[in-house]
């Protein structure tokens, strides 16, 4: 069976909540390994942009095509999803 966009974004939530914790606590986070440099960080923080881009880029090809249409989708998730990218962005940037 196929996802719905909203079981997809539910699940690409994981990835902003990732995002948040590291831009707030930075090497702090819960979701940080003890001892990271900050290169191991930001590459922990661009996978999850990564995954959250491409999520957001979810479309069907054709008819028959099951994957859900995230990228047509007005959902406040993909919302959240698209704040999560340009989050995760800034903190590289910055870091």
């Amino acid at each position: 069976m196929a996802q719905t966009v909203a079981e997809v974004l539910t699940a690409a939530i994981d990835s902003v909540t990732v995002i948040n914790d590291i831009n707030t606590n930075g090497s702090n986070s819960d979701y940080v390994r003890e001892g990271s440099t900050q290169a191991e960080i930001n590459e922990m923080v661009q996978r999850n942009v990564d995954h959250l881009e491409t999520i957001l880029a979810y479309e069907p090809v054709d008819s028959d095509d099951d994957t859900p249409n995230v990228k047509g989708s007005s959902s406040s998730k993909k919302t959240t999803c698209s704040g999560g990218v340009t989050t995760g962005k800034a903190y590289i940037a910055a870091n």
